[in-house]
């Protein structure tokens, strides 16, 4: 079972909690193009933070096969024989390495951070491999 980490959506929290605090001292003020930055800051910082207290687990796998998570709080299983591929995109951009876990199903193909799974991808993507075998 992989996971968000605890302090990744505290820190969301945190951010929304201070957009909104923003959004209300720039109303205060009367600044109108502040408000109209930071409603929508906190909003959507507020929307993600809510995903990760809601759905925290966005990938798990047993004997029958995976089960990750589907738009915003839904969830799919996914037979291991329905899994085509598991992969992980390498990128460096900026001097900064990235890696993306992906997961093809023929239908869908699913794609978690490092932040959604709370590890690796490559270590993720070498437990999958080992227990859909």
């Amino acid at each position: 079972m992989w996971k968000v980490r605890r302090e990744l959506a505290a820190l969301k929290i945190l951010g929304a909690v201070a957009c909104a605090a923003l959004a209300v001292y720039w109303w205060l003020q009367h600044d109108t193009r502040g408000v109209i930055l930071a409603v929508p800051a906190t909003l959507l910082i507020g929307a993600m933070a809510l995903r990760d207290v809601l759905v925290p687990v966005r990938l798990s796998a047993d004997e029958s096969g995976i089960t990750v998570v589907h738009g915003y709080m839904g969830r799919r299983h996914v037979p291991w024989e329905q899994i085509r591929d598991v992969t992980v995109d390498v990128r460096t951009r900026f001097g900064r390495r990235t890696e993306m876990l992906e997961i093809d199903t023929g239908d869908h193909l699913h794609i978690f951070s490092p932040h959604e799974l709370g590890a690796s991808p490559t270590e993720v993507a070498a437990a999958l491999r080992r227990r859909g075998t």
